[in-house]
Protein backbone atom coordinates (compact mmCIF):
# COMPACT_ATOMS: atom_id res chain seq x y z
CA UNK A 1 0.00 0.00 0.00
CA UNK A 2 2.68 2.70 0.94
CA UNK A 3 4.37 1.80 -2.53
CA UNK A 4 1.14 2.46 -4.62
CA UNK A 5 0.34 5.71 -2.83
CA UNK A 6 3.87 7.11 -3.73
CA UNK A 7 3.47 6.56 -6.76
CA UNK A 8 -0.04 7.74 -7.59
CA UNK A 9 -0.99 9.94 -10.47
CA UNK A 10 2.50 9.70 -11.41
CA UNK A 11 2.33 8.42 -15.28
CA UNK A 12 2.60 10.89 -18.16
CA UNK A 13 -1.12 10.77 -18.97
CA UNK A 14 -2.26 11.52 -15.68
CA UNK A 15 0.19 14.09 -14.99
CA UNK A 16 -0.23 15.78 -18.67
CA UNK A 17 -4.23 16.63 -17.50
CA UNK A 18 -3.48 17.69 -14.55
CA UNK A 19 -1.39 20.59 -15.62
CA UNK A 20 -3.99 20.93 -19.05
CA UNK A 21 -7.39 21.63 -15.49
CA UNK A 22 -5.09 23.60 -13.81
CA UNK A 23 -4.60 27.25 -13.64
CA UNK A 24 -4.24 28.30 -10.28
CA UNK A 25 -1.31 27.12 -7.97
CA UNK A 26 -1.30 28.18 -4.33
CA UNK A 27 2.87 27.57 -3.67
CA UNK A 28 2.95 26.16 0.46
CA UNK A 29 6.24 27.22 1.58
CA UNK A 30 7.20 29.42 -1.31
CA UNK A 31 9.88 31.79 -0.05
CA UNK A 32 11.00 35.23 -1.09
CA UNK A 33 14.70 33.70 -1.38
CA UNK A 34 14.70 33.91 -5.23
CA UNK A 35 17.82 30.82 -4.67
CA UNK A 36 15.42 28.78 -2.84
CA UNK A 37 13.85 25.53 -5.17
CA UNK A 38 10.23 26.81 -4.05
CA UNK A 39 10.98 30.12 -5.40
CA UNK A 40 12.73 28.99 -8.87
CA UNK A 41 9.96 26.45 -9.32
CA UNK A 42 6.61 29.36 -8.72
CA UNK A 43 8.53 31.17 -11.17
CA UNK A 44 9.16 28.72 -13.55
CA UNK A 45 5.15 28.06 -13.50
CA UNK A 46 4.46 31.60 -13.39
CA UNK A 47 6.31 32.69 -16.35
CA UNK A 48 4.47 29.25 -17.88
CA UNK A 49 0.77 30.88 -17.68
CA UNK A 50 -0.25 29.41 -14.17
CA UNK A 51 -1.57 31.89 -11.56
CA UNK A 52 0.72 30.98 -8.54
CA UNK A 53 -0.72 31.76 -4.99
CA UNK A 54 1.91 32.08 -2.53
CA UNK A 55 1.70 30.40 0.93
CA UNK A 56 4.25 31.69 3.44
CA UNK A 57 4.24 33.25 6.66
CA UNK A 58 5.89 36.36 6.29
CA UNK A 59 6.24 39.21 3.13
CA UNK A 60 3.30 40.65 1.36
CA UNK A 61 3.99 39.75 -1.88
CA UNK A 62 6.57 37.28 -3.86
CA UNK A 63 6.95 37.37 -7.17
CA UNK A 64 4.01 40.04 -7.89
CA UNK A 65 1.85 38.43 -6.20
CA UNK A 66 -0.10 38.53 -2.46
CA UNK A 67 1.33 36.34 -0.02
CA UNK A 68 -1.61 34.49 2.32
CA UNK A 69 -0.61 32.78 5.47
CA UNK A 70 -3.15 29.92 5.16
CA UNK A 71 -4.58 28.01 2.52
CA UNK A 72 -7.77 28.82 4.21
CA UNK A 73 -7.31 32.81 3.82
CA UNK A 74 -7.65 32.70 -0.29
CA UNK A 75 -10.62 33.63 -1.11
CA UNK A 76 -10.68 32.17 -4.88
CA UNK A 77 -10.59 29.03 -6.31
CA UNK A 78 -7.62 26.86 -6.28
CA UNK A 79 -6.35 23.83 -8.59
CA UNK A 80 -3.79 22.92 -7.22
CA UNK A 81 -1.46 23.44 -3.97
CA UNK A 82 2.11 22.83 -4.71
CA UNK A 83 3.83 21.60 -0.93
CA UNK A 84 7.27 23.11 -0.51
CA UNK A 85 7.08 21.65 3.56
CA UNK A 86 8.47 19.19 5.63
CA UNK A 87 6.20 15.95 5.69
CA UNK A 88 5.23 16.25 8.73
CA UNK A 89 3.47 19.02 7.91
CA UNK A 90 1.95 17.85 4.71
CA UNK A 91 -1.33 16.18 6.81
CA UNK A 92 -1.57 19.62 8.03
CA UNK A 93 -1.52 21.13 4.65
CA UNK A 94 -3.91 18.85 3.41
CA UNK A 95 -6.76 18.99 6.37
CA UNK A 96 -6.68 22.43 5.14
CA UNK A 97 -7.41 21.60 1.45
CA UNK A 98 -10.19 19.13 2.27
CA UNK A 99 -11.96 21.40 4.45
CA UNK A 100 -11.65 24.10 1.50
CA UNK A 101 -13.39 21.31 -0.97
CA UNK A 102 -12.22 23.14 -3.96
CA UNK A 103 -9.37 22.10 -5.02
CA UNK A 104 -8.23 19.46 -7.72
CA UNK A 105 -4.76 18.50 -7.02
CA UNK A 106 -2.37 17.97 -4.22
CA UNK A 107 1.62 17.83 -4.94
CA UNK A 108 4.46 17.25 -2.72
CA UNK A 109 7.67 18.64 -4.26
CA UNK A 110 10.66 16.06 -4.72
CA UNK A 111 11.44 14.00 -1.17
CA UNK A 112 8.16 14.95 0.04
CA UNK A 113 6.00 11.77 0.87
CA UNK A 114 3.38 11.67 3.32
CA UNK A 115 0.85 8.20 2.66
CA UNK A 116 -1.34 8.50 5.44
CA UNK A 117 -2.31 12.47 4.15
CA UNK A 118 -1.98 11.29 0.86
CA UNK A 119 -4.98 8.78 1.20
CA UNK A 120 -7.46 10.94 2.99
CA UNK A 121 -6.76 13.38 0.14
CA UNK A 122 -7.64 10.52 -2.65
CA UNK A 123 -10.31 9.88 -0.21
CA UNK A 124 -11.60 13.76 -0.53
CA UNK A 125 -11.45 13.12 -4.44
CA UNK A 126 -8.40 14.65 -5.15
CA UNK A 127 -5.70 13.82 -7.45
CA UNK A 128 -2.01 13.30 -5.63
CA UNK A 129 0.83 13.43 -6.98
CA UNK A 130 4.36 13.11 -4.17
CA UNK A 131 7.91 13.25 -4.40
CA UNK A 132 8.02 14.97 -8.02
CA UNK A 133 9.01 18.56 -8.99
CA UNK A 134 6.10 20.32 -10.70
CA UNK A 135 8.68 22.25 -12.77
CA UNK A 136 10.78 18.77 -14.32
CA UNK A 137 7.40 17.59 -15.07
CA UNK A 138 5.99 20.40 -17.13
CA UNK A 139 8.59 21.18 -18.66
CA UNK A 140 9.20 17.46 -19.59
CA UNK A 141 5.66 17.45 -20.94
CA UNK A 142 5.16 20.55 -22.46
CA UNK A 143 8.43 21.61 -23.66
Amino acid sequence: MEDKLATVNSNTEEIKKIFENTKTIAIVGLSPNQSKASHIVARYLQNAGFKIIPVYPKEDTILGEKVYRSLEEIPFKIDMVDIFRKSDVIGLVIDAAIKRGDIDTIWTQLGLVNNIAAQKALEAGMNVVQNKCTKIEYNTLFS
